[in-house]
Order: C-alpha cells, then structure tokens, then sequence
C-alpha cells in the first residue's frame, strides 16, 4: 500500500516521495500542527536482515539525528525531530526545495569550474561545522548535496556519520559509505575510525565530478575502484581552472598532506571570483568596486567619562567605502562560536540576525603567544607596539576620526587605538553604543554581546547584522585593553551572505595580534 497521504506520528502528513536512498526513502510532508512543509525520512528495512543488523540500521538513523542536531550552521540540514512509525524510526528535517549535485551533473554534464568553487564553498563551511562539532559525515557525495531552489546549498544525510566519543557501528572489514568517494586510508585499513581529513578527500572527489561530470576513479567494478583509489594517482582534471590546485591537495593519499577545510574554503572562495550569480550560487560573491551598499554608522570603543580619548571615542565613523568576495572560511562551526584568541566560546540559536538564548560562556586557557601569519596574510604595523595580519591585497584607507581600515569590494577590517580607555568595552556598548548603532543602521539585530578574554585579559565580543541598500551585512567587534590601559577594537562588516568566507579575515588578524613589538 503506498504511504502516500498517511499521518505519521500524529502529525506530519506525507504529501510527495522526493528521494530514496539505500537507508530509507524521503517524504515531502505537511506537519499539520504548524502548518509548515517539512521532509520525512523513513527508514527501508531490507526483509534479509538479521535482527542485530536492523538494531544497527535503527541506531544509525537516531545518530543521523543527534548528529545533524550537534550542528547549526546554514550549509548543514537542520533535524526537526525524529520520530516512531510503524516500530521504525523516522527523522523529521527541514524541507529544502531543491535538485542534488549529483542529479545536476547527470543531467546537464559537467559546471563552470567558477559555479563548482562556489558550492564548494557551503560544502566546506558544512564540513568545518560538522567537524568543528565533533561529528564526520563518512558519506560526503554529489548526490548528498542539495542545491536549493532559492541558492542555498545543503550538506545533507548524515546517516552514516560519526560523533566523536561514541563507538563505531561498523564491524571490522565493513566499509560504509560510496566508494567512488571513500578516502585512500578508508580503504587501506577498516579498523580505525576516519579523521575530518577523509571527509575532505571527499569533497575534493565530488568537486572533481562536479568539473569533469565523473569521479576521479572511475572503474568498471567496485574492487577494481577501490584498488585504484588505494594505490593509483587520479587523471589530471582537464577544465577544473582555479579549482584544480584545491582538487590536487584534497586528493593526496596521505590525509596529514591534504589542506584543511578552511584552507580549501579560502582557495574555493577565490576560484569563484566574480563569475554570473546562477540559481545554486553563493550569492553576491562579486559586487561595485566604487560604491559600498551601506554606510554603516560604526561604534565607538568603551572610552571611559572624562578618561583621555573619551570625546574622540565618542566621534561617529563611517563603515568600509569599498567590498569584496575574498577570504577564507568561517570560525562559526556547528552553532559555537570558536574563539581562538584564547578567549571564551558561547552556544548561539540557529540563523542569521537571530539573537542568541540560552547562551553559555566558559573560559579558555589564555594563549599569550600571536599566532604566525599564514598564507595570504602580511603583518601590517599600526601605531607604536602593535601590529596585526592583514588579507594580502586589501587596501588601507584612513577614515575619520583616527581609525584604520583595510577594504575591498564588499568588506573592511577596522583597527581603533584609543589610549587609556575603559576596561569594560560591554557595558559601554550596551548603555550608550548599541542605542546609537540600532538608530543609524536600518535592520540592526544583535548576534551576540558577551564578555571573554584576550589572553587572559578580559574582553568584549559584540556580533550584529544591519540592512545595507543592496544586502544584509554582518559585523563583528573585539574590544581589549593592554597592560597600560590602552583600548584596541578589532572590528570587521561584510555581507551576511558570504559572512562564512570573510569571518577569517577577523579571526586571523586577531589571533595573529603582536603587542608591544
């Protein structure tokens, strides 16, 4: 009898088949209690298998739950509830109109290297979230991917993935996953578990079939795919373009000579470049080179009354005149913020703009050496003892009121020195700032406003969004005094859209912080 039409668990009424996979077929459903479409994951049970094989199969559809639930980030499905119908589980998601990679390519062969780089963007933002979470998806494949109707691209079924902490459900000598995408050391060894470095080999085959319209191994047997994964080194892609490095370094055997996913987010970003916006894009990566979308009204740090430098504190500056679609990937990973100047980390609500509740902040230990400038950055000097990284190929301008900027097309990273400020860069935002800045930039919600450290001196981090002419802006501030009460900010804006390529740009300048050189 088709399920078609049937009320599972009281509530969501199955309305169309959308897919079906080896673990299960999904539903497109109308949950009747909030009037909203969501997508139903029934779980199949294939009639050979033995009573302890389906307790496995039952076990790896709640972790695909817990697993997907560990993670909040735009790039990941989002797992509303998992339910019981019929003595099988069923997982209740998020319904995103959309085709897959996989189908994409099958159907129309294979994309402009600069529309792959730009999926490969979300994949890799979903890939440091889901790590960043301690979870390994273990499946990452065209066919996993979902290009929304609306752009939004979606890493989705994690039904086999892992979390770290709870034992495998795999015996040893089985391998679970598609084989055209199973990492070398997948296959060279089934007793350990993978690290966030197959997943990543993944990525890299799925962005080769993405360009070439087939996997980098392809064979005509599975054993024969296997060997040749294991032991063989893939055909050069012949129209990756600026991909094909990013491709290179994700495919090498050895998984500790591959480059991580923000490294590939970075590259992935750049091979982009300004390439027409199409229907699965990650929007606005190129914009106007003169004009920016928004003057934002920036705050101003945490002068204390009557200390030197309040009344310049107080002047009102204009945000970045110019943008851009450069940087690398997000410090945003699985719905933590991760703090990696030795500060604090809070657990925020899911979405863009949206408020955090429930937030929690612990401290870290404080980490009192500057982090060494990676590629792509130089250390630029700023005012006696201080210097900091800087994205290669930002300009500098000098706004008014003492600042310092450094801009492209979309986006500016802002350094404020202000001596003998206040030490306590929070209650200033929140009695006097905060009031200044939700008048003077339309949309204005706050993200999060919460005290950390700075090695191992208290701190404030602030995160907000803002209604720009064109789009949404996102930006972020840090505020820290030094050891003879002298204010730093570290501020950065950039579109909401791309905010997961640009946050680096903040987190790199900050951890890379040389005082007193």
């Amino acid at each position: 009898m088709s399920d078609l039409g049937r009320l599972i668990a009281g509530r969501y009424r199955l309305v169309e088949r959308v897919g079906r996979g080896g673990m299960g077929t999904v539903w497109r459903a109308e949950d009747e209690l909030l009037g909203r479409h969501v997508a139903v994951k029934k779980l199949f049970v294939p009639p050979h298998l033995t009573d302890d094989e389906v307790d496995t199969l039952y076990e790896r559809t709640r972790r695909e739950a817990r697993s997907a639930a560990r993670i909040t980030h735009p790039h990941v499905i989002v797992v509303h509830d998992v339910v019981d119908d019929e003595g099988l589980p069923c997982v209740v998601m998020e319904y995103v109109p959309s085709t897959t990679l996989g189908d994409l390519v099958k159907q129309h062969g294979a994309l402009a290297p600069e529309e792959a780089a730009r999926i490969g963007c979300g994949m890799a933002a979903a890939l440091r979230a889901a790590h960043g979470a301690g979870v390994l998806h273990r499946d990452v494949k065209p066919g996993n991917v979902l290009l929304g109707n609306d752009g939004r691209i979606v890493l989705t079924d994690f039904g086999i993935a892992v979390q770290s902490g709870t034992p495998s459900l795999t015996r040893t000598g089985e391998l679970i996953g598609s084989i055209q995408y199973l990492a070398p050391e997948r296959l060279r060894s089934t007793m350990g578990e993978p690290g966030p470095a197959s997943d990543l080999w993944s990525l890299g085959a799925t962005l080769y079939q993405a360009v070439e319209g087939r996997p980098p191994f392809l064979r005509d047997t599975a054993i024969e795919t296997a060997y040749a994964i294991a032991t063989e080194e893939p055909e050069a892609p012949r129209s990756a373009g600026d991909l094909a490095p990013v491709i290179e370094s994700l495919l090498r055997k050895e998984p500790g000579q591959r480059m991580d996913a923000q490294e590939a987010e970075a590259l992935l970003v750049r091979a982009a470049g300004t390439a027409p916006t199409g229907p699965y894009s990650l929007r606005d990566t190129a914009g106007p080179r003169t004009a920016p979308d928004v003057p934002l009204t920036r705050r101003q740090p945490a002068a204390a009354p009557g200390a030197p430098g309040h009344e310049g504190a107080r002047r009102r500056r204009l945000v970045v005149r110019s943008a851009v679609a450069v940087a690398a990937a997000a410090c945003v990973t699985g719905g933590v913020l991760m703090w990696p100047w030795g500060g604090a980390e809070a657990t925020s609500g899911r979405g863009s703009g949206s408020a955090a509740t429930g937030s929690t902040a612990t401290d870290r230990p404080p980490s009192a050496s500057p982090s060494p400038v990676p590629a792509g950055y130089h250390l630029q000097k700023e005012g006696e003892g201080f210097s900091l990284p800087v994205r290669d190929g930002w300009k500098r301008e000098d706004p008014p009121g003492g600042e310092v900027a450094y801009v492209d097309r979309l986006a500016g990273l802002r350094i404020n020195i202000v001596e003998f400020a206040g030490s306590d860069p929070l209650r200033h935002w929140r009695e006097t700032e905060e009031a200044q800045t939700r008048r003077d930039n339309p949309g204005y919600e706050r993200v999060r406003m919460d005290p950390t450290t700075f090695r191992g001196r208290p701190a404030g981090y602030w995160e907000f969004t803002f209604d720009g002419r064109v789009r949404k802006y996102r930006a972020v501030e840090l505020a820290f005094s030094g050891a003879d009460g002298t204010q730093y900010v570290i501020y950065l804006a950039a579109p909401d859209a791309q905010w997961n390529a640009y946050r680096p740009v903040f987190d790199t300048a900050v951890k890379g912080i040389r005082l007193g050189g």
